[in-house]
């Protein structure tokens, strides 16, 4: 179901992205808890698709979320570490900040 998510972000189709992305980042949380390495990584495709749809506010705060989870977690050196840092860094500079 994860995969899906981000196969419909490929395909343009943004609303159902989000809301696939959305069910799957909840029902992770719910079952695994917000701390899991599988819910972070949902974390960061739930932001990706807020980001494709121009909501970059909405992203930059689920990236934060992710980048601060994942360093606690993950450690700072962690590839899932480095993506959310990324991402954020890119979101950070489409709202020119």
């Amino acid at each position: 179901v994860n995969n899906l998510g981000s196969v419909l972000e490929s395909q343009g189709k943004y609303d159902e992205s989000e809301a696939m992305n959305g069910r799957v980042l909840e029902g992770r949380e719910k079952i695994l808890g917000p701390d899991h390495p599988d819910t972070l990584v949902s974390v960061i495709n739930f932001a990706s698709v807020l980001q494709s749809q121009g909501k970059y506010e909405e992203s930059e705060t689920m990236y934060r979320r992710a980048l601060v989870r994942c360093g606690m977690i993950l450690g700072p050196d962690h590839p899932t570490t480095e993506v959310s840092a990324n991402n954020l860094d890119a979101v950070l500079q489409l709202q020119g900040t």
